[in-house]
């Protein structure tokens, strides 16, 4: 499996380092890490350049999050995407882990994980509806989001049907494309918290 990571970002470089250096502790490394600068003015890109050379590094005026992870998807190499939000992180063995499960399973083209939450600093127990399911889970999905776009690792092809990330939207951009990709495609789960989600900070696009 090829894997390219993509990793939106905009005023962002306090908590960066951190999401990049999860992807490059991973024990199964992608073929490449793409930051996608969406205008930031905090210096990101000559603090990535100096950090961390090897990370491709885009640039684009401000147009959200959408346009971000659509501009990085565009320039990947790799058969498959996976996304990581600038301010989370990855376990070490969560490409491993999901590459082993889906290796076992082929006809599965989308796969996601459980996760950890940190709020303001303290580990929060995610709600009983905040529960995340594996399979054919479109009517599980139409409450609320349960798919984490840093969770996800799916293939890339998918997206020539069920198109990308809608630019119109600045928020809940994920929810619509998981929308549109779990009416059609079987999702494989993996009930293990792969990624840590960090909330509570000023600029979390959740609080919109």
């Amino acid at each position: 499996m090829k894997i390219s990571v993509i990793i939106p970002t905009f005023n962002r470089k306090y908590v960066l380092h951190r999401a990049i250096e999860s992807v490059a502790n991973q024990t199964r490394p992608p073929i490449e890490i793409i930051v996608v600068d969406d205008g930031s003015i905090d210096g990101t890109k000559d603090w990535l350049a100096n950090s961390f050379p090897s990370v491709k590094y885009i640039y684009q005026d401000n147009k959200g999050v959408s346009s971000a992870r659509n501009g990085g998807i565009e320039v990947s190499k790799g058969s498959w995407v996976s996304f990581l939000d600038s301010d989370d992180e990855w376990m070490p063995t969560k490409l491993e882990e999901q590459e082993s499960y889906i290796l076992e399973n082929p006809e599965i083209k989308f796969c996601h994980t459980n996760e950890i939450w940190i709020r303001n600093g303290v580990r929060v127990n995610q709600g009983k509806r905040h529960k995340k399911y594996g399979g054919y889970i479109f009517d599980k999905c139409l409450d609320i989001c349960r798919i984490s776009p840093s969770s996800a690792l799916f293939k890339k092809s998918i997206l020539e049907h069920v198109g990308l990330f809608d630019n119109e939207l600045h928020v809940c951009e994920d929810y619509d494309l998981w929308l549109r990709i779990t009416r059609e495609h079987k999702i494989l789960f993996i009930d293990e918290p792969l990624i840590i989600k960090y909330g509570g900070h000023s600029d979390q696009l959740s609080k919109k």
